[in-house]
């Protein structure tokens, strides 16, 4: 058993230290954090918040998530699940009412949460990452109902249930789902039933516009001023945008495996496979709001946004990456090892 106990942390340290010289030769911004079951925390931050003023990152700053949000609104989402409000399998045309009127009659919750549901995209990803072009000033995105202008008109591409197309404006659609059944608006919804349940106490959809100074400001490239106030929504929807820290998702991850979030019997549900499976990521399937495979993972990328954290659950190791940098975290992966 100490044995054991030995070769984790020892794989932890060759760990967090490859990561941090990858860091400091790329100039990474951002931090860096590696949990052991019961061990202390490797963590460290590098590069600035704010470059205008020289704040420093630290590693207690809350940074934009951007797709890591996506779990978050599939939790909240399987609260209202645990609740009986709602089923995965509950189709969301009587939910939409008159709203969104091409999305298929068949398409259902589960079906938004795994990427299957073949409604169009307001932001294909598929078009080799391009950036999305909002049809609306990102200053009226702000609420989850707010976003119907940018899904509206868009028809379905493929049949619900066949085909897996990484989808945010699914997500977004979930929100609005969650919304409406909850009664309760889609960010306060996150706070109480994700955020709370987990004890993510520094975690929250902070606006672009008055981010508050514990908060990193994302810039689009590894030097210079241009950030991205003006190029995603004020506030964060159903498929990005939550800000978070590095600590805070290590209790995310402990809370979810403990049942905490969610009831257990969900939880497992989330994390096992769908099918028709993703092509293009070599090794990974997908849950519910979770990419799968050897760990269990969350990524996300936007205009100045780029993070990743996942969980081992051979291990219980937890590896997070936060950058306020478009591409502050790629040249860290694959993940170093020893």
């Amino acid at each position: 058993m100490l044995n054991s106990v030995a070769a984790r942390l020892a794989a932890m340290r060759v760990l967090a230290e490859n990561l941090s010289t990858v860091a400091e030769i790329s100039g990474f911004s951002g931090v860096i954090r590696v949990d052991d079951v019961g061990g202390v925390p490797f963590e460290a931050a590098f590069g600035l918040a704010n470059r205008a003023y020289g704040v420093a990152n630290r590693t207690d700053t809350r940074f934009g998530t951007a797709s890591i949000t996506k779990a978050f609104t599939a939790l909240a989402v399987a609260a209202l699940v645990d609740d009986g409000l709602l089923s995965f399998d509950s189709p969301v045309r009587p939910i939409l009412g008159a709203d969104l009127p091409l999305i298929d009659e068949a398409v259902t919750v589960r079906q938004l949460l795994n990427h299957t549901s073949g409604i169009s995209d307001y932001w294909d990803e598929s078009n080799n990452l391009a950036p999305v072009a909002y049809d609306i000033p990102t200053p009226l995105l702000a609420t989850a109902e707010q976003f119907l202008p940018l899904l509206a008109g868009r028809p379905q591409v493929s049949e619900p249930g066949q085909v897996f197309s990484y989808n945010n404006g699914a997500f977004c659609v979930a929100a609005i789902v969650a919304e409406r059944v909850s009664g309760t608006p889609f960010h306060d919804l996150v706070a109480a039933r994700v955020f709370a349940a987990a004890g993510m106490t520094r975690s929250a959809y902070l606006r672009q516009d008055e981010l508050p100074g514990d908060a990193a400001i994302g810039y689009l490239h590894r030097e210079g001023l241009q950030n991205n106030v003006l190029l995603v929504a004020v506030r964060g929807g159903g498929d990005g945008g939550a800000y978070t820290t590095a600590g805070d998702l290590t209790k995310f991850w402990r809370a979810l495996l403990a049942d905490q979030i969610v009831s257990g019997e969900l939880r497992k549900e989330m994390l096992t496979p769908t099918n028709p499976a993703p092509r293009g990521w070599v090794d990974r399937s997908y849950g519910l709001g979770f990419w799968l495979g050897g760990e269990y993972m969350l990524q996300g990328g936007d205009r100045g946004v780029s993070t990743w954290t996942q969980y081992n659950p051979d291990t219980g190791q937890i590896m997070t990456l936060l950058s306020n940098v478009s591409e502050g975290i790629w040249p860290l992966l694959p993940i170093p090892s020893g």
